[in-house]
């Protein structure tokens, strides 16, 4: 693994406010793949770091649902507000010596790889389910999108909200004027 910290600074000690439960979503993207993923439920965490990519153990966690239509925006401001209040709460505990640090679980390690944009694009194959997750999990940044023609040129559409719906037909195929689309199985609207 990558060294994260040179040696010196890493010998000083270091607080990271990461936004999984650790060791789930190690990495770079963790609040989109939680979505992603379907996780009902992801944290923050204030931890020390080491070395290796989120691999510090952890002084103090705090959870929060995912909702059903959060999309990793929403996500992300929730998280970062409860972050700057732990992060302020660990400062406050260490400064009196009274932070504890435990370690990490050796097993449900899960990476949180960057998101590339070659999985952005919407694949209308898969279940309505994956569809939805996949589309709020990339909102607002970096975006899900598809294409679809207008005035017989190929459009890229930018896909911010979605909901489950029902229908069947042609994966990707719109089934209405609510802009219902049809899936590998369900639909999304």
């Amino acid at each position: 693994m990558t060294s994260i910290l040179s040696q010196p600074v890493a010998r000083l000690g270091c607080l990271n406010g990461h936004a999984s439960l650790l060791p789930r979503w190690r990495g770079a993207a963790p609040i989109q793949r939680a979505i992603m993923a379907g996780d009902r439920e992801t944290g923050m965490m204030v931890m020390k770091m080491e070395e290796g990519l989120d691999t510090g153990p952890v002084a103090m966690v705090e959870k929060v649902a995912i909702a059903p239509d959060m999309t990793a925006g929403e996500l992300h401001d929730r998280l970062m507000a409860q972050g700057a209040s732990l992060m302020v709460e660990a400062l406050a505990q260490l400064g009196i010596n009274c932070l504890t640090f435990t370690p990490q679980a050796a097993e449900g390690v899960t990476y949180a790889r960057k998101i590339d944009k070659s999985e952005t694009r919407v694949d209308w194959t898969r279940p309505s389910g994956e569809v939805h997750n996949h589309i709020r999990g990339l909102s607002p940044f970096p975006g899900a999108w598809c294409e679809v023609e207008i005035g017989g040129r190929m459009e890229r559409l930018k896909l911010l909200r979605s909901a489950l719906s029902e229908g069947v037909g042609e994966s990707g195929g719109i089934l209405d004027d609510r802009l219902t689309v049809a899936c590998g199985s369900g639909a999304v609207r």
